[in-house]
């Protein structure tokens, strides 16, 4: 089964110009779901996707708060939480950042610029919302 099409469906719920990369990775260990290869993939490097995982399924986020949320190489400045399975950072001059979890994935998506965040977060949160009803 290929995740690629959550990418588009997140772009095309958070609406035109809201949302410019996107990816999935699984809760366990941070392995990808969604691949590199799509147009809109957020390329997670290294060991981030590892990293972010490792957060959300303690619920422990002081990690974020101490040094930051690290994508693409980039480092975002940690926003806030909520309810121990939503994520907000921001990058200034680059974006913004929002990270949900669902039972067994976190999806991932980056708001360009001069966006809305608000925007990206019901985008990311209509897939996370779908896969938790999945079971997923």
């Amino acid at each position: 089964m290929s995740w690629d099409s959550y990418i588009d469906n997140l772009i095309a719920q958070a609406g035109a110009g809201q949302v410019d990369k996107a990816c999935i990775i699984g809760l366990d260990g941070g392995a990808p779901w969604t691949s590199a290869s799509h147009a809109n993939a957020l390329k997670l490097q290294g060991s981030e996707g590892a990293n972010i995982a490792r957060c959300f399924k303690s619920k422990d986020f002081t990690t974020f708060q101490a040094s930051g949320i690290y994508l693409e190489g980039k480092k975002y400045q940690f926003l806030r939480e909520e309810e121990s399975k939503l994520v907000l950072g921001k990058l200034k001059g680059n974006g913004a950042i929002t990270l949900q979890s669902s039972k067994s994935a976190i999806v991932l998506a980056h708001c360009p610029e001069g966006a809305q965040q608000g925007n990206a977060n019901k985008g990311v949160g209509v897939i996370a919302d779908y896969l938790e009803s999945m079971s997923m």
